[in-house]
């Protein structure tokens, strides 16, 4: 068991609690702030690192929405087209030598014109695929911005704080509005 003064003796001690000081060390050891222009600057690269953070989760909803609607319209089921005429008696039906060409039921199954061939199939196939390496790599990005984002809190240094605070709100403020558009 440690007793305080134990622990004032240790160098290497880590404080636990945020502190307004221009000195700090953020993710690696060439990145070492001394002095106030260069937490100025450092917060200002942290700021720009949480707008990016929160562009790239729009951006991940952008694609997924595109994902969606590739996905819709690729594997839209086959329409058929009942025409009038199929909805006639078969004894009334004229327009072909055999009565069974014309019963409702030949005629309500054939396919229309909007059928997807094979080729519009495989493109909207390889598309889904290409969004989908795309979302994952941007996903990668995120979580690797995200947690180097936590440990440049987890210096507690307030203004690293305050700056991925205001980051995230000035990334919120002009990222979300792009989903209304898309």
């Amino acid at each position: 068991m440690y007793s305080p003064e134990s622990l004032h003796s240790c160098s290497e001690i880590t404080l636990m609690h945020f502190e307004g000081s221009s000195n700090v060390t953020l993710l690696f050891d060439f990145w070492d702030v001394r002095g106030p222009a260069g937490m100025v600057l450092s917060v200002f690269v942290v700021l720009l690192l949480t707008v990016i953070y929160e562009l790239l989760k729009v951006w991940k909803v952008t694609i997924e929405k595109q994902k969606r609607s590739s996905i819709t319209h690729s594997s839209a089921p086959v329409s058929f087209s009942p025409e009038a005429s199929c909805f006639a008696p078969v004894m009334k039906c004229q327009e072909g030598s055999s009565s069974l060409t014309n019963s409702p039921s030949e005629i309500s199954l054939a396919p229309t014109e909007n059928t997807a061939t094979t080729a519009d199939t495989t493109a909207a196939a390889k598309k889904s695929w290409l969004l989908h390496c795309l979302q994952t790599s941007i996903h990668i990005l995120q979580v690797t911005l995200g947690y180097m984002l936590m440990l440049c809190v987890m210096s507690y240094n307030v203004w690293i704080f305050l700056g991925v605070i205001m980051g995230s709100v000035l990334g919120y403020f002009l990222a979300f509005p792009l989903l209304n558009h898309i």
